[in-house]
């Protein structure tokens, strides 16, 4: 006795387009999850923005007192251009690097920006004779040079995103310290600083600064009054002496740029994690759109399947 078997229509195409369905039904709701965590994370930095805006805005006013006060010691100071922070040495030979990244992905290139201008930074410096040693911020920084197999002078994580004074005065304090070494003992003849500048929600550059030796610019200041066009120059009085003022502020000088810089990039930072999750949240929601019309058109095809093979039934059995 011979075995017949006979399947019908909608076994073999209602099947898969029932599983077409479901599959597109899935994705969706996986899609879903993703736009939930990306637009959380684009309010949580948009909220941090504010923040770092604040500390940023909150900082200028003492940097701008603190440069004005070197300027006035550094005026009345005997000889400036030989202060161990201002002399420039003849024949560099060693250069830090500050590299401030961040801690976290999922900010774009923000990241990735910093470290091309620091390679770049390198290589400019490695043609004038000197050696790099980067000093780095952030755990993508870090990643970078560990993985190249790369020795770093230090290496500083946990705070890119929200950092204070005193991560600044830790990193400045460092920094001058390998400044005032001298290079054949391992020390740097020069400082600079790769951070992000931050402009607004839309425009974070990133910038290069040197932060050692100090630049001295001899400026001729107008002190006639004569017709309101002069502004007289102001009669400071220093104790013990100029010398001695300008030893005390040049250090602090240092780890307010240092902490100027933090905080630049801490809200370059959070503006680029917003725009890359708003992107992300703008694509999931287009995803879903796509995936919904391919869902609805598996589901019309399974019902026009289905009445297809109903017609064709009642047809078989008229006849």
């Amino acid at each position: 006795m011979r075995k017949s078997i006979q399947l019908k229509s909608s076994e073999l195409f209602g099947a898969d387009m029932g599983a077409q369905l479901r599959v597109y039904r899935r994705r969706i709701r996986s899609v879903q999850a993703t736009k939930k965590i990306t637009k959380a994370m684009e309010l949580i930095a948009s909220a941090r923005i504010i923040r770092a805006q604040n500390h940023l805005k909150a900082s200028l006013p003492y940097l701008t007192q603190l440069v004005d006060a070197v300027s006035a010691a550094a005026s009345h100071a005997s000889d400036v251009s030989k202060h161990p922070l201002t002399a420039k040495s003849v024949n560099p030979v060693r250069a830090a690097v500050l590299v401030i990244t961040a801690d976290r992905g999922l900010a774009g290139a923000y990241s990735s920006n910093t470290i091309k201008e620091t390679e770049a930074l390198t290589h400019n410096l490695n043609e004038k004779g000197m050696e790099v040693v980067p000093y780095v911020v952030g755990r993508k920084g870090v990643a970078f040079y560990r993985f190249r197999n790369r020795a770093t002078g230090g290496d500083y994580t946990g705070f890119s995103d929200q950092p204070n004074y005193a991560h600044a005065k830790e990193i400045g304090e460092e920094l001058l310290k390998a400044f005032m070494t001298p290079s054949v003992e391992g020390g740097v003849d020069e400082i600079h600083v790769v951070y992000t500048n931050f402009t607004n929600m839309a425009i974070q550059q990133t910038r290069v600064r040197r932060v050692l030796p100090l630049e001295v610019v001899d400026e001729i200041v107008d002190t006639t009054t004569e017709g309101g066009t002069g502004t007289p120059f102001p009669l400071y009085e220093f104790e013990p002496s100029a010398e001695e003022v300008l030893d005390a502020l040049l250090p602090r000088y240092i780890d307010q740029m240092v902490y100027l810089s933090l905080l630049n990039s801490a809200a370059s930072e959070h503006a680029a994690r917003r725009r890359a999750m708003k992107s992300a949240t703008d694509n999931a929601e287009e995803l879903i759109k796509s995936l919904s019309r391919a869902a609805n058109a598996a589901r019309q095809a399974e019902i026009t399947q289905e009445i297809s093979e109903i017609v064709g039934g009642a047809d078989a059995l008229s006849a």
